[in-house]
């Protein structure tokens, strides 16, 4: 049969139209590495993450804390508008124990709790998500208070593990935090969760985290004096959300709680006692005796004779190790929120609900110091170090520059989600991935 010249062309037309949708359609099945062979590491970043923020509202990130005492992981599920900032909508959280760097002399020792929590992610993140979920970890004082070498060695490990997950990975997808990072980070979760970034018109919070091996205070000033007036190191400015904002932050290593425990005790930070030697102190009770662990060191500790009243003796010792370590700035007529030591000390001695937190002054602490000490003078507490730590605590927020009335919020989560830097870190980190594609 002879087919008419309109039909015969009409038939060619559909050919090359088929054709034209099966390629179109086989380059959008392709791998996104397939589709960017030949570009550059950042040209497939740049790609997937592009593809995380325009073709999915929800959207994951995972961040690992390795910090002194323990290796965490935190989940994000977030969700976001075109043009808006990103909501955070769940939260999963797991921690294990020791820290990363008691993994220090065995590294391959390390990667079976590292398994086990990136089994956690995938479990959380689905399957169809795992390539465009970025996959972070941050070390914190614990690995900043290693021998550079070694520390290495561990991030390396980490990266070796992380690129053979399933999931977003950059050449930065491990490092150490510096301290004013830190601080950074905790500042933004803070502000983010209570709602106070791109609001215009309401004040910020400041933050305040006592960690094991260091302590960080930041905030956002209110008068130009404190930019001024304020060493240059403590004085940082960062960009986010498309605002740039310039905060105080500073971070002080070796003033954390278990690190500052140990220089009030008299020991030396990786120093192990030598035979028979043990370090006498007057924040114990007269006549105890105990080994305590720190850094994987065991330190044998006794209390010093009875003397002076047991609070005095041990403010004393805690002003000489104080003394000029700590800059006071003005923070006067600003709200704070306090972290992790703080909350757990305060909890302790029942000055917040151990669940719920709450609100207390610099003075609630001192207050809580005399009785304790006064307490362990005639009977041993179950915590022996609570004298110490409490009367650390209340010295330490006075040469940070806050008086004693001063009020700070105290609090584990917000709407349910840790109030720790790893949320501000990740939101940081998937902001400037975003940035990257401009």
């Amino acid at each position: 049969m002879k087919i008419s010249k309109p039909y015969y062309g009409l038939g060619i037309f559909a050919c090359v139209a088929i054709y034209v949708v099966y390629l179109k359609w086989h380059l959008d099945s392709k791998p996104v590495s397939s589709v960017t062979e030949g570009a550059t590491d950042s040209g497939r970043e740049k790609l997937d993450h592009q593809k995380l923020t325009t073709d999915h509202a929800v959207f994951y990130g995972i961040m690992f804390d390795a910090g002194s005492t323990g290796t965490r992981i935190h989940i994000f599920q977030f969700t976001q508008k075109s043009k808006e900032t990103p909501k955070l909508t769940h939260e999963t959280f797991k921690a294990l124990k020791p820290g990363l760097s008691a993994y220090a002399d065995d590294v391959d020792e390390s990667a079976q709790g590292i398994q086990e929590l990136l089994e956690v992610a995938k479990t959380e993140v689905p399957v169809e998500m795992w390539k465009f979920t970025p996959l972070v970890l941050k070390a914190t004082a614990g690995l900043r208070l290693l021998p550079g070498e070694k520390a290495k060695k561990l991030l390396d490990k980490v990266k070796e593990i992380f690129q053979g997950s399933p999931f977003f990975v950059r050449d930065d997808c491990v490092s150490i935090m510096n301290g004013t990072d830190e601080g950074i980070s905790a500042w933004i979760t803070i502000n983010f969760l209570t709602g106070s970034l791109n609001v215009p018109r309401k004040q910020s919070v400041g933050m305040l985290d006592l960690g094991g091996g260091s302590t960080q205070m930041t905030f956002l000033p209110v008068s130009e004096r404190t930019l001024q007036t304020s060493p240059a190191d403590h004085i940082t400015s960062f960009q986010m959300f498309n605002t740039t904002y310039k905060l105080y932050s500073h971070s002080y290593l070796g003033l954390g709680l278990m690190s500052a425990r140990l220089a009030i005790l008299g020991g030396i930070e990786g120093e192990a006692l030598k035979e028979g030697e043990e370090l006498i102190s007057p924040c114990l009770s007269p006549g105890f005796q105990c080994e305590w662990e720190h850094a994987e060191i065991v330190y044998r500790l006794k209390g010093q004779k009875a003397g002076e009243p047991l609070y005095e003796s041990c403010a004393h010792k805690v002003a000489e190790l104080l003394h000029k370590k700590v800059y006071k700035t003005e923070v006067k007529g600003l709200d704070f929120y306090a972290f992790s030591y703080y909350y757990d000390c305060a909890a302790e001695v029942s000055l917040i609900d151990k669940e719920k937190g709450g609100s207390l002054t610099v003075s609630d602490f001192e207050i809580a110091a005399k009785h304790v000490c006064r307490t362990m003078e005639v009977k041993p507490a179950g915590n022996p170090f609570l004298c110490m730590d409490l009367t650390y605590i209340s010295l330490l927020l006075q040469e940070l520059g806050f008086p004693k009335s001063q009020v700070f919020q105290l609090a584990r989560k917000i709407d349910n989600v840790e109030t720790s830097w790893a949320l501000g870190a990740t939101l940081h980190y998937l902001d400037a991935l975003h940035r990257l594609q401009y």
